[in-house]
């Protein structure tokens, strides 16, 4: 174990663990709404140090970074995240500001049947990037994120974003990013970044999520 995590320091000390080259390059898209799909955002050979650092989630849905511990490669992967490259990089690609906007970081690691129904975000949303962390995924379209045109079904789908490892999606907020995904149930890893309007957002959105945590784990015996 001491060997790993001298290796992850070594790693994140060197480069990024999020590589920006692949984001800088790719080609954002406008139909039906401003997105970036890019694959090959983390390297391959980091796969095995971040599940060993993920953290011990035992619940499906959405975690504020708040509730979880931070170690070792998912820390690096976490300060990228947090960091003003990203938000530049963004701003940039999907035509928003996002340098001086609260952004809230949440990770999942299992999803339920209920999951992934179509929906668009609130208003206080302006922009949300994912990052999956999947070395396998099954065949099918299966929890399969889907960039819609319409709330009615899967069948107005532009685009499919698998759930493998490095795969990296974000999308602008508008009146109508429609996505969802098929139901999956099982495990899903993915660390997803959301940039506010405001920092009063930001605290109701931090409140909400450490108030379903509570009522999930009076819910159950352990979380």
């Amino acid at each position: 174990m001491k060997t790993a995590f001298a290796s992850v320091a070594s790693y994140s000390q060197s480069k990024p663990v999020l590589q920006m080259g692949p984001i800088l390059s790719a080609r954002p898209e406008r139909d039906p709404y401003p997105y970036l799909l890019v694959s090959g955002a983390l390297s391959p050979e980091i796969a095995p140090a971040l599940g060993a650092d993920f953290p011990v989630i035992k619940k499906n849905g959405y975690l504020p970074l708040s509730l979880l511990e931070r170690k070792g490669m998912f820390d690096a992967l976490l300060r990228d995240l947090e960091g003003p490259e990203i938000a530049a990089m963004l701003s940039d690609k999907l035509g928003l500001e996002l340098r001086d906007k609260p952004r809230m970081i949440t990770v999942r690691k299992w999803s339920a049947g209920n999951d992934g129904r179509i929906h668009n975000d609130g208003a206080a949303k302006i922009c949300t990037s994912l990052i999956y962390l999947n070395e396998t995924w099954p065949e099918g379209d299966a929890g399969r994120l889907r960039v819609l045109r319409d709330e009615n079904s899967f069948d107005s789908t532009v685009a499919e974003v698998p759930p493998v490892f490095g795969t990296f999606f974000a999308f602008k907020r508008t009146e109508n990013s429609w996505h969802g995904h098929k139901p999956f149930t099982g495990e899903r890893r993915v660390i997803q970044t959301t940039w506010l309007r405001s920092w009063d957002d930001f605290e109701r959105k931090e409140k909400r999520g450490r108030f379903a945590f509570m009522l999930k784990k009076l819910l159950s015996s352990s979380y």
